[in-house]
């Protein structure tokens, strides 16, 4: 999956357009609920390096949040990897380059969006 394939994903499933917070990186979108402002996405360009790969050059990465019992089995997976820059205990880093599943990738941001999501309270009768 690329980034721009899951913009588009996250703009049709969510009905969320992501905010570059910070002017200095434009290239880092933030995808968040729009009633409590949690984020579920960030989506950043950052030096392959910075992952610990060999290859020179940059690669787009989607940092979402994950089942801490889940993040181990994924980081054993090809394009997954510790969280880039966020906890690395409630966090993880997909590659946006091809190498991870498309299927995983959906079912990752499909947990993190409902686990940031506002939590819903039961009126006391």
């Amino acid at each position: 999956m690329t980034r721009n394939e899951l913009v588009e994903y996250i703009s049709e499933k969510y009905h969320v357009d992501g905010d570059h917070p910070w002017s200095d990186e434009p290239q880092y979108t933030v995808f968040r609920h729009t009633a409590n402002k949690k984020w579920f996405a960030l989506i950043m360009e950052i030096p392959k390096n910075r992952l610990g790969l060999k290859e020179e050059g940059n690669i787009d990465i989607v940092n979402v949040k994950c089942d801490t019992l889940m993040i181990g089995s994924f980081r054993g997976e090809r394009g997954f990897y510790p969280a880039y820059h966020m906890s690395k205990t409630n966090w993880i880093t997909i590659a946006l380059d091809g190498s991870a599943d498309d299927e995983k990738i959906r079912l990752l941001l499909d947990m993190s969006y409902d686990m940031t999501a506002p939590k819903t309270r039961k009126r006391k009768v």
